[in-house]
């Protein structure tokens, strides 16, 4: 390990004890498991002359009472197993400690108001608040913890009309991808009559008297939650009337696999539709609004990305990795949109441009320097005027503020610095804390390094590591792996209180940031997708094995942990390497690659995967897809996690994965399912099963490496 690790004193925060007691170096007693019987059957599929057999295929049925009594019994397997840790109830109780704390969203004007949200710490969901101005006190505007008496029922988004008078808001259930819109009037406090159901993957704009939204066909019953997803459209509500009599706006039922999002720029003067096909790459239309006109395309293919921003006059400002891999900013004339016409605003540069905001008269563009952020000041021409001063090695979080106003908001954060608000004084360019969290974490004592290793083809990978500055750096230390690692998604250092107790305990949190991804603009994430996703395997397995060769940690201390598309990671890489981790932690994973597209909306992750009907693809789907690729092995202690109301990555995938695991596990290790209740993919979870859930993973990963934990005067 590098020789430069920071030595201090042994860290005990406020906990009475050493590193050396004699009780941590104690083998932990094992835990018996006995896995309940799985019935198979003859199922099987017949791909382009290959023949996969399917036993599991039963497991998809989430309505069906045998698929419910399996999730039964599976539960009260892992349950049994976690209740029997030693020290799980300590974990929660320091979880619960360090989640305790005041978390402010970054404050935003909406008419003459400010509005900002705020969690006390352990509210199930975080409540929206309103003030005459930024010194006046705060009233409560929203509070979802009133939907619900368990906090399940979320609050997804929120969009204000143009005076700031009406608020819209989408509301989840149960974790899942479907939203109701309902209205509320500010100046009377009251709830309007409108209500605007099976609305998905869509946001509000606003104009006039009403709002645009998309949505989905009204599905069956028996379809809610793993059947696919079409004939996406964008509709008109107008208020006081039944969504009955809201027209479609646009759609295409020629190509019911389009998805279609709306918005209007913030004069409300434009309507811009963005639609496609996948995950990535979209059309492009504008309408105006105040003429009459009809649409007018701009773009008429799906081969890029292009993201509207906002209007500048006449023009529509849209941040592009069209003929730009890691990105640009052009303004798009809305009278001829062609593509002669439009110019470049911010020239595609060196680094990775994320995002654009116009707030006052400025141009703030962020960008991903080796996946950390940077900000550089342009003005509305795109003349560059200054970088703005950032607190440390981080991540910045969205701008909120509007073209002609003083003062923005923005936050930072970093694997060991809390999201903390700042100030921006627009004319001179100076920020100064706003809202800095108070929490039981004394982040001085840790730090982040980046470092950088060699892939298996000579790729030069990122990787962030985060650690206590007292740990011995000659002996290998409990390590969690963690990545994603596609559809263009940037994995940068960011505050997780969950990860608080990793560190404590003398463990390292490792971030490669693997091909796929967006860090380094469109060819690092092409580089990732199809026939090539084996890249991103590699990346994550040669980061294990730089851990392992640098002396950072060893199989019998390394950890991995991904999820959704990062389970899918996770799942293959413990299939290809099994005896190079000691605990997998797949989460929500895409676990069946055959068949992923039939449900919900797995057809559109086809840009990144593509799809078992095509004789090519199906080839190398079937070499990593990790139900097909598990075989008898010794597999590392396995704690897959899903949930009961995911309709984004059905949990059939989990089920099936690990039905084929516990019956493929040669070894004692555990292999065991936690499906949550009452919940979905991960958005609006309530704090409450966010803490019992980590309690839960970290416990059990914990557990499965021999490591006992600190908080011994926690202990009641």
């Amino acid at each position: 390990m590098r020789t430069y690790f920071w030595l201090v004193s042994l860290l005990c925060l406020m906990f009475s004890c050493t590193e050396n007691d004699a009780e941590s170096q104690q083998e932990l007693p094992s835990i018996e498991v006995n896995y309940p019987d799985t019935r198979t059957d003859s199922t099987v599929d017949d791909y382009h002359g290959t023949v996969v057999a399917d036993p599991y295929r039963w497991l998809e049925d989430d309505n069906s009472e045998e698929t419910k009594d399996w999730v039964n019994r599976q539960n009260e397997v892992t349950f049994s197993y976690l209740d029997r840790i030693p020290y799980r109830e300590l974990v929660r109780k320091r979880l619960e400690e360090v989640w305790n704390y005041e978390r402010y969203g970054t404050p935003f004007k909406r008419g003459d108001k400010y509005y900002f949200f705020k969690n006390d710490g352990l509210q199930n969901q975080s409540v929206l608040y309103g003030q005459e101005s930024l010194d006046a006190p705060a009233h409560v505007v929203l509070d979802p913890n009133t939907f619900s008496e368990d906090g399940t029922v979320s609050l997804a988004a929120i969009s204000f009309n143009k005076d700031g008078s009406l608020l819209a808001y989408q509301i989840s259930r149960g974790g899942s991808d479907w939203r109701t819109i309902f209205v509320k009037d500010l100046e009377s406090g009251n709830l309007l009559a409108d209500s605007v159901q099976w609305v998905k993957f869509s946001g509000i704009s606003w104009k006039d008297d009403g709002f645009f939204y998309s949505r989905f066909p009204e599905p069956t019953e028996d379809d809610r939650l793993s059947g696919s997803n079409s004939y996406h459209k964008v509709y008109y509500h107008k208020l006081g009337t039944n969504q009955e009599e809201d027209k479609v706006v646009i759609g295409d039922d020629e190509h019911p696999q389009r998805n279609f999002f709306s918005t209007t720029t913030d004069d409300e003067k434009f309507l811009t539709v963005s639609f496609g096909e996948s995950s990535s790459g979209n059309a492009l239309k504008i309408k105006n609004l105040d003429s009459g006109e009809d649409f007018k395309n701009v773009v008429d293919r799906f081969d890029d990305d292009f993201d509207v921003i906002d209007n500048v006059g006449e023009d529509i400002y849209v941040m592009t990795n069209y003929k730009a891999p890691k990105g640009r900013l052009i303004a798009i004339p809305s009278q001829d949109p062609i593509e002669e016409k439009w110019r470049d605003i911010i020239p595609e540069g060196s680094s990775v441009l994320r995002s654009v905001d116009l707030v006052g008269n400025r141009l703030l563009a962020t960008y991903l320097v080796d996946a950390k952020s940077e900000v550089k000041v342009f003005d509305f021409e795109g003349n560059f005027q200054q970088n703005l001063e950032l607190p440390a090695i981080g991540s910045v979080g969205g701008f909120s503020g509007k073209k002609g106003d003083s003062t923005a908001f923005y936050t930072f954060s970093s694997f060991t610095f809390p999201s903390t608000i700042f100030k921006l004084d627009l004319s001179m360019l100076v920020s100064e804390p706003f809202q800095v969290p108070e929490i039981e974490f004394d982040q001085s004592q840790y730090t982040t390094e980046q470092v950088f290793y060699t892939s298996k083809d000579g790729t030069r990978v990122p990787m962030f590591l985060t650690y206590r500055k007292d740990i011995d750096p000659d002996q290998p230390h409990p390590t969690m792996l963690y990545a994603y690692g596609g559809f263009n998604v940037s994995i940068t250092p960011g505050f997780n209180p969950s990860t608080l107790i990793w560190l404590e305990n003398g463990g390292i949190y490792a971030v490669p940031n693997i091909r796929g991804g967006g860090e380094y603009g469109k060819e690092w994430h092409l580089a990732g997708t199809k026939e090539r996703k084996q890249n991103v395997f590699d990346d994550f397995i040669a980061a294990a094995e730089y851990l392992i060769e640098e002396g950072y940690t060893s199989s019998e201390k390394l950890s991995i942990m991904g999820g959704s598309n990062g389970g899918l990671l996770v799942g293959a890489c413990m299939t290809q390497r099994p005896e190079l981790y000691k605990v997998a932690i797949p989460r929500v994973g895409v676990l069946d690659m055959l068949r992923y597209h039939e449900f919900t909306i797995g057809w559109a992750w086809a840009e990144d995967y593509g799809r078992s009907d095509d004789p090519t693809a199906f080839e190398y789907l079937y070499k990593y897809s990790p139900l097909h690729n598990l075989k008898p092995a010794n597999y590392p202690a396995t704690l897959v996690m899903t949930a009961d109301h995911d309709d984004r990555v059905v949990p059939a995938h989990s089920f099936k994965f690990v039905s084929e695991l516990q019956k493929q596990n040669q070894g004692s290790n555990p292999v065991l399912i936690r499906i949550e209740t009452s919940a979905g993919h991960g958005a609006g979870k309530p704090t409450s099963k966010i803490i019992e859930e980590n309690a839960d993973l970290w416990s059990f990963i914990l557990y499965n490496m021999n490591e006992d934990v600190l908080y011994k005067n926690l202990d009641s």
